[in-house]
């Protein structure tokens, strides 16, 4: 195997990827390289990450259970601080029960086996994020995909099907930042014999979670709670039924204690709506100032703003003007987004000032001249 080779051709292409070392904390405000940068690429979408609440409470729960949890929750790493933080997330979501994993992506592949030998079918959004798609390959069912957000599509590929299946979507797409409309697509899969199951990995803790009755919940920890972790929620039955047959459950470790207690206070500052009421505002006032400038920035109401370049060379290249004007804008290329819609994932957080706002807008519209 010719691994210099390959790596050659993907740097030809414009798709090489590389890590950049960024020096401190997960904030608004980052430092890459020496060079101090606004933020504009993270997840921490209610700034909770550097919280000074939350890191004090990850502090007392390093106290209390130490580092690392030592196994998995099968054998003897399921602590208290697991115990109470699954009850809250269930409290949190109206749901019987919340399952936690070690990350959203162990959390998809382990749902996806525990019900491998449950499903003779399985729908996708076509934009799904590859945690879902990875997880329905695991089980050797085909890979079939409604085109996005389209009701008439998903439809006609029902009226297909026969047996037990599953209707699978992302609430907030993760490059689009437009969102699944969850309860058509309940009452369409209260029709055929489905299951729906949502990723909300970018949607929790900004919008109200919306969960119909006997569906299948996965949300992620490490966006707008700031920490780390994902979590099911579900009815009794089927969370009971997770720990049983989840090879991710089962094989994996648990994620730290500490990390649950610092979770539990992220939770609070969520309920409390402090930092979603300022992330709102900054996404309302990011999209109208776009729409001054003349930005075509996609149609999206969430912390995910997408402004489509469509080349994999230019988007580059507007990403690192920005960044030599102090912006820190990731350039996604294919095949993290299809070919041709290469773009700026522009996203927002509760703690990003309106005058950063503007100069990144207006470095934008600079940029792309």
């Amino acid at each position: 195997m010719d691994f210099s080779k390959k790596l050659s051709d993907l740097k030809q292409q414009h798709l090489y990827r590389s890590r950049k070392v960024t020096d401190g904390a997960q904030d608004v405000k980052t430092v890459i390289n020496g060079k101090s940068l606004i933020n504009f690429c993270s997840n921490d979408y209610l700034s909770l990450a550097n919280h000074v609440q939350v890191k004090e409470a990850f502090k007392q729960g390093v106290d209390k259970y130490g580092v690392g949890s030592g196994a998995s929750h099968l054998v003897s790493g399921h602590s208290l601080a697991h115990h109470n933080l699954e009850e809250i997330l269930a409290d949190y979501t109206g749901q019987a029960r919340a399952l936690l994993f070690s990350t959203g992506y162990s959390a998809n592949l382990g749902i996806f086996s525990a019900l491998k030998d449950e499903l003779d079918w399985v729908l996708q959004d076509k934009l799904n994020h590859a945690s879902l798609i990875d997880g329905n390959q695991l089980i050797n069912l085909p890979i079939q995909r409604y085109k996005h957000n389209d009701l008439d599509s998903l439809n006609k590929k029902v009226a297909k099907q026969s047996g037990q299946g599953m209707i699978a979507t992302d609430n907030i797409f993760s490059m689009d930042g437009d969102q699944a409309k969850i309860d058509d697509l309940q009452k369409i899969a209260n029709f055929s014999n489905a299951t729906l199951m949502q990723d909300d990995a970018h949607g929790f803790g900004v919008f109200e979670p919306n969960i119909p009755e006997n569906s299948i919940y996965m949300a992620t920890l490490g966006k707008a709670a700031g920490t780390m972790g994902a979590f099911v929620a579900g009815n009794e039955d089927f969370i009971e039924f997770l720990i049983q047959k989840s090879r991710s459950y089962t094989y994996t470790t648990a994620i730290a204690p500490a990390i649950c207690v610092a979770t539990l206070k992220s939770l609070e500052l969520i309920q409390k709506g402090e930092q979603k009421a300022k992330l709102l505002t900054n996404i309302d006032f990011f999209r109208n100032f776009s729409t001054a400038l003349g930005l075509p920035i996609a149609n999206s109401h969430s912390a995910i703003q997408p402004l489509i370049i469509g080349e994999s060379e230019k988007a580059l290249s507007v990403s690192k003007k920005l960044y030599d004007q102090g912006f820190y804008v990731s350039a996604i290329r294919t095949p993290t987004v299809a070919k041709g819609t290469e773009r700026l994932r522009i996203t927002l957080s509760a703690n990003h000032t309106q005058t950063q706002i503007e100069k990144l807008l207006t470095s934008v519209k600079y940029a792309l001249q």
